[in-house]
């Protein structure tokens, strides 16, 4: 299914939305150490023209959080919980429009209940620092932007040529890996972030659960950039261990080993109307490039407005 294509492809509005914290109306939870959020979307999605069918598919997600303040609870000062369950249901739109980097960011191949998200985050040098540990969406922080979150492609999260790799995924939507993130931001906005995550994601309800070995390794990612008005930054990644060259073969007819890595590039900018209400406008581009050699995706490039 090529572009011209694509652009067919009729997508209905996410049907609904649901997010605050539950018991917003009680005035004293901002004393509790405890804070919940439900957010749910449906989408309904169609190809109109191309493609394999001609289909209206309907598929949603439901995300349920909860954020501990470890200070409020335990006295433990700088410190913070987080956990997020997923439920995902529907059927798969992208078999109907055969794309390789798919058309909607809800759909999964296994529709099933998991845990996502995991972590505890400790702040220190007056929150300027923090140092995460557990199970941890690594698009959350890196290779995003809040303009291109707003929209349905899957492209617009993590680029297709990190998306693609790693023997499960990398550690980001559906599922997540155990990881260590370290982030530094100065006083002007900028900032420096790393992570280091087992390169199998795995979590709590998927088959086989969550992945404690190391047996493939790490995804090493690092970015930084400058946020406030807009947002300007850079990052790159590698995987620890080599992996199967998709064409190249030995002579004894196994894949050639090859280092798996990328760089990445966003920039992001308001151009017109104010900080709330309407007439916002927000332009954003967004660059990657990998080694080409280990997945099918060597670059990708995304912009919009």
């Amino acid at each position: 299914m090529n572009t011209r294509r694509l652009a067919f492809i009729g997508q209905a509005a996410r049907a609904l939305t649901l997010a605050g914290l539950i018991g917003a109306a009680t005035p004293a939870l901002a004393d509790q150490a405890l804070s919940l959020k439900l957010a749910y979307v449906a989408d309904a999605t169609g190809v109109a023209s191309g493609g394999n069918a001609h289909k209206v598919r309907v598929l949603d997600n439901l995300k349920v959080s909860a954020d501990v303040d470890l200070d409020k609870a335990l006295g433990w000062s700088g410190a913070k919980l987080h956990v997020t369950a997923l439920n995902n249901s529907g059927a798969n739109p992208n078999g109907d429009a055969g794309t390789l980097q798919g058309v909607d960011n809800i759909e999964v191949s296994r529709q099933r209940a998991r845990l996502f998200e995991a972590f505890v985050e400790q702040a220190f040098a007056g929150e300027r620092g923090s140092l995460l540990l557990g199970l941890y969406d690594v698009n959350s922080e890196f290779y995003a932007n809040d303009a291109a979150g707003l929209l349905i492609a899957p492209a617009y999260g993590v680029g297709s040529e990190l998306a693609a790799t790693g023997p499960n995924g990398p550690s980001i939507f559906p599922s997540t890996a155990v990881a260590a993130r370290l982030r530094w931001t100065s006083e002007d906005g900028a900032y420096v972030q790393a992570a280091v995550i087992n390169a199998h994601a795995g979590v709590p309800g998927d088959p086989g659960g969550m992945h404690m070995g190391l047996g493939d390794g790490v995804l090493a990612i690092g970015e930084t950039g400058l946020s406030g008005a807009g947002k300007l930054a850079i990052g790159g990644w590698t995987y620890s261990k080599r992996q199967d060259d998709w064409r190249d073969v030995t002579p004894a007819g196994d894949p050639v080993q090859r280092r798996a890595y990328g760089a990445y590039m966003l920039a992001e900018r308001q151009i017109l109307g104010g900080e709330t209400g309407p007439g916002r406008i927000t332009a954003f581009a967004r660059a990657g490039v990998s080694d080409g050699v280990t997945r099918p995706s060597r670059a990708a490039g995304r912009r919009a407005y």
